[in-house]
């Protein structure tokens, strides 16, 4: 980068920056409007799944018993756990 003299090339480089910012804007709103593949995290199956998983964790069920309530994996039940606890820490 070369170095500004003068504030006619300041203006001329606010300019450049103006234009590479607004190129920047749109390929992010391009990438914004684009359909991720693959799982959709928290789509109004998994919202459903999760409330039940709080409200059966509160009252003290194990989490093999909610993983078989809701026919997951025991795995599934550690993510929606992991989930829990971090939204937790967060409102504490």
């Amino acid at each position: 980068m070369k170095k500004i003299k003068t504030l006619e090339d300041a203006l001329n480089r606010i300019g450049e920056l103006e234009r590479e910012n607004a190129n920047l804007r749109e390929e992010l709103a391009y990438y914004k409007k684009r359909k991720a593949s693959g799982r959709q995290r928290h789509n109004a199956k998994w919202t459903a799944i999760y409330n039940d998983f709080v409200v059966c964790y509160e009252k003290g069920m194990s989490l093999v018993e909610i993983a078989d309530r809701n026919n997951l994996s025991e795995r599934s039940m550690y993510r929606y756990l992991a989930y829990y606890k971090e939204n937790k820490d967060e409102k504490i």
